[in-house]
């Protein structure tokens, strides 16, 4: 990670470690495994070689058989992971346009308000048209 110190840095040590992580729930996809669910610390940017996480678990919520305590702190090589499914963040997680909060990167772009149809309204005389037809 790029901004983040590890648990063995002299920086930051254990303290940057305690903080909340800010994306819940992410879909790790590894290769060749079943996905597992994870809370990551911080999105992954285009530099970093690992994904930092913590609370690894099946999808149905039980304890992997790769490991031993999923409050653990895992450091998940890129080069395992074929992917990264990221759900919509919600509330406090959130930034302005709408990006989990920490985001770094490309950010995403609100979308517009989707427009509500207008009620239309049956044309009697083109009905009476394709009757006759």
């Amino acid at each position: 990670m790029t901004d983040q110190a590890s648990p063995g840095d002299a920086r930051g040590g254990r303290a940057a470690l305690d903080r909340e992580p800010v994306l819940r729930n992410a879909v790790i996809h590894l290769n060749n495994e079943q996905p597992v669910l994870a809370d990551l610390f911080q999105v992954p940017s285009p530099q970093d070689v690992a994904v930092l996480c913590t609370n690894l678990r099946t999808p149905d919520g039980k304890r992997p058989v790769f490991i031993d305590q999923t409050e653990s702190i895992f450091l998940l090589p890129l080069a395992h992971i074929r992917f990264i499914e990221m759900p919509p963040a919600t509330g406090q997680d959130m930034d302005d346009l709408g990006a989990p909060a920490g985001a770094t990167g490309r950010r995403r772009t609100a979308h517009p308000a989707p427009v509500p149809e207008a009620d239309l309204e049956i044309d009697e005389d083109f009905l009476r048209r394709i009757r006759d037809a």
